[in-house]
């Protein structure tokens, strides 16, 4: 009790105070940024000082995000600082900005990930199933920047590559290859920045489920050599270059098993509909696929993917893994991909379905597809 203070008022006073703050910085901030925080119950508090503003609001990055529907009016206090908590949000990597009378305005506490076309904020929410792609005491493979010189495109690329945890102690061995691909306003930096693809593959090579492999993460975009800047590219661009420039760079610059039963394909989004246009013009080159939330509107198993899928006793004999997926949360892409499930199984194709329980069109889909879909290749 408190010294010198009668029961009934020590009772009034403790029932008058806040709650203890169970609040914790984002693991996205920036060095020392205070918000947004997290809190225990996967409630998350935003915060901007914007004295001289009108409107402030909270912009969620699109409307299949685990933040809730916005814009999402903030609270401004006496001293010109606005504020809003928003209720439990989904694990994961949500996009979101700030509006400002109307002005799309990156969070100076947030961290930026390239998506939406630009330099974004990006807000972490941990998950209690999340330790696959956490950081733990296990051996890490090494994220290597490659420049190369692309003659479809006459102009200088970035790839990021992914090598193993025993890559650079074990020369003589090679390894199978997984070209990865990010979705549309995205770039080669998602898989890693956003993804945690490394990650990924760290823990799940250390806990014996995945093969040692290398990961390589190209830019989906590309024009040809002498096209105008912003014209209207063959859509068949980056499958050159994948095919006839990156490709082979990685296969002479690498020590890798350079077959198609060593090579492998996937992508989110944009990424997804990208592997299964390539993969299936050049199944000489691949025999593992993996489709993650691709935009299957027009899909027709007749029609697309080359028409590859009209001869299901030749594309099972050649692929070794046909892999689609979605969250459950992107409607339209779930009802797609359960879509297609229903179509290949007619078809008599060999495939493998996966959802993503409570996910939307974001990266924590992305992130459990690749854990799902890793482990199956190259065995």
């Amino acid at each position: 009790m408190m010294a010198g203070m009668p029961l009934l008022l020590m009772v009034a006073v403790l029932l008058q105070a806040p709650a203890p703050d169970d609040s914790r910085p984002a693991s996205t901030n920036v060095l020392n940024a205070q918000y947004p925080r997290i809190h225990a119950d996967g409630r998350v508090t935003f915060r901007l000082p914007a004295p001289n503003a009108q409107k402030v609001q909270l912009q969620p990055g699109g409307a299949d995000n685990g933040l809730g529907k916005g814009p999402i009016d903030m609270t401004r206090d006496d001293k010109g600082v606005w504020t809003v908590t928003i209720p439990p949000a989904v694990p994961g990597f949500h996009y979101y900005w700030f509006l400002v009378d109307g002005v799309q305005v990156n969070d100076p506490g947030s961290e930026t990930f390239f998506g939406w076309a630009r330099q974004t904020s990006g807000v972490d929410v941990p998950d209690k199933d999340g330790a696959f792609y956490e950081a733990r005491d296990v051996p890490h493979g090494e994220v290597r920047v490659r420049w190369y010189l692309s003659k479809t495109t006459g102009a200088w690329r970035r790839a990021y590559v992914y090598t193993p945890p025993d890559y650079d102690r074990n020369m003589k061995t090679r390894y199978p290859v997984l070209y990865l691909q990010h979705g549309a306003g995205e770039n080669e930096t998602g898989w890693t920045k956003q993804g945690r693809a490394n990650l990924i593959l760290d823990n799940s090579i250390a806990a014996g489920s995945a093969k040692p492999m290398i990961v390589v993460m190209e830019t989906g975009y590309a024009t040809r050599a002498g096209a105008s800047p912003g014209g209207q590219a063959p859509p068949n661009a980056f499958e050159d270059v994948v095919v006839n420039d990156l490709i082979p760079m990685i296969d002479a610059t690498y020590r890798t098993l350079p077959d198609r039963e060593n090579r492998a394909m996937a992508g989110l989004s944009m990424g997804g509909g990208q592997t299964l246009q390539i993969t299936s013009a050049h199944l000489d080159k691949f025999a593992w696929i993996g489709s993650f939330s691709a935009p299957m509107r027009n899909f027709d198993p007749k029609t697309s993917m080359n028409g590859v899928l009209n001869d299901a006793a030749a594309f099972n004999k050649r692929v070794r893994l046909f892999w689609i997926g979605a969250g459950s949360g992107e409607v339209a892409f779930h009802e797609a991909v359960k879509q297609l499930h229903t179509s290949l199984d007619g078809l008599g194709i060999k495939h493998v379905l996966f959802v993503s329980e409570g996910t939307a069109h974001e990266w924590q889909t992305w992130r459990r597809s690749l854990h799902d879909f890793a482990p199956r290749l190259f065995k």
